[in-house]
């Protein structure tokens, strides 16, 4: 890495006081670094506020021990992500804006010890609660990270804090490595999502810690929003600690495409709801269709699992009709719920091939494990228990 040009935005006029927009600045610094080959743009320690910034091919931005990124809080200074093939309209929670975005990118990078921070809350009435979140604001939250199309990209290091809508989505892209990243959102505000996989191939995330009031991690190849659809297939995540009011994994929503060949290993996963879902509600299916969703060869092994409800979901609500929801693996794991685990699909759709193996459930409700409407589900040493209230 030594041998990379260094492009500081202090020497573009970036100032680290917390106060001065510094957009325009560090852009300049992002530009120079891409014209003239490639290399690392510096972001040394203070404090840097800024609006939206596009990262180009070949640029690593290193945000440095004691540098800290952060996200206006003012909408105006976020730009839409408008690209070929990608329908703002039908951006979810209407927003297609982000502190950070690329598109058809490559060999990009976000590094260092440093931070960014969305200034999510800044995004909420927090006097207003819905539940127990804060309740959503009329108009849309910026995230802090949108690639759309990008190949190769690395995120290493860095912390991602507080992120007014979902923190990293990553459209289409391919070579991806998320490494000792961790994203960090206030509890109370509803949408912040960790990582979502969006129609992404060739992907590892490993060594992170994600703690968020939405889902942590999210394997999805949504329809809508391209108008060619998309796969999401490739994917490894490992040794990962998630800590999530919904749900720590979510896999697939009914509208989707294709979600297939993802391994998921050493998860921790603590969760005030559910653990890992394959959740397909009609209330997420568009209007005019009966479910395009078709996920396969999906498998996770090495996971600890304490939630107040539902640790394993498969579940597929009646009237919705999907191509396909089959070959799920769960082995090795440990699970303290609330509520049992479920595999239950409806007779449009079958839950096929599903196997548990070494299994321990140690449940509070009246039941462990519910099957309904799903074809060879396989238990091998599986354990279950329930448990008086505490």
């Amino acid at each position: 890495m030594s041998t990379l040009r260094c492009f500081d935005i202090q020497n573009f006029g970036a100032v680290p006081d917390g106060k001065t927009l510094n957009t325009a600045a560090i852009q300049k610094a992002i530009d120079a670094c891409h014209e003239a080959g490639g290399g690392r743009v510096f972001c040394g320690p203070g404090a840097y506020l800024t609006g939206s910034l596009v990262l180009k091919s070949n640029v690593e931005l290193h945000v440095a021990a004691g540098c800290r990124l952060v996200g206006s809080t003012s909408l105006e200074d976020y730009e839409e992500l408008k690209a070929p093939g990608f329908r703002t309209e039908f951006a979810p929670e209407r927003s297609a804006q982000s502190l950070v975005r690329a598109v058809e990118a490559e060999n990009v990078a976000i590094t260092g010890p440093g931070e960014l921070d969305g200034s999510g809350l800044a995004f909420y009435d927090t006097e207003s609660v819905s539940g127990r979140f804060f309740a959503k604001p009329s108009t849309p939250r910026p995230r802090l990270v949108m690639f759309y199309k990008c190949r190769n990209v690395r995120f290493e290091d860095t912390s991602f804090i507080d992120s007014p809508c979902w923190t990293m989505w990553l459209m289409k892209c391919e070579q991806v490595r998320i490494h000792r990243v961790r994203i960090i959102g206030d509890q109370r505000m509803i949408n912040n999502d960790g990582i979502d996989l969006d129609s992404c191939r060739d992907v590892t995330v490993s060594d992170c810690v994600i703690k968020t009031a939405d889902d942590c991690l999210v394997l999805r190849a949504l329809g809508r929003v391209y108008e060619e659809p998309g796969i999401c297939e490739n994917v490894t995540i490992s040794n990962c600690v998630l800590d999530s009011y919904c749900q720590g994994v979510r896999v697939g929503c009914p509208g989707d495409n294709i979600v297939r060949n993802c391994t998921l290993n050493g998860l921790v996963i603590t969760s005030a709801a559910n653990g890992i879902v394959f959740d397909n509600p009609r209330r997420y299916l568009p209007e005019g269709t009966k479910g395009n969703a078709d996920v396969h060869r999906i498998s996770f092994s090495n996971v600890v699992i304490n939630c107040q409800r539902v640790p394993i979901r498969i579940t597929v609500e009646d009237g919705i009709k999907l191509p396909g929801l089959a070959e799920l693996s769960f082995s090795d794991f440990r699970i303290r719920s609330g509520e049992p685990c479920r595999v239950e699909g409806n007779p449009e759709t079958i839950v096929r091939d599903v196997s548990f193996n070494n299994v321990k459930i140690d449940t509070y409700g009246d039941q462990a494990i519910v099957c309904r409407y799903c074809e060879d589900v396989r238990m091998n040493n599986v354990v279950l228990s329930n448990l008086k209230e505490a």
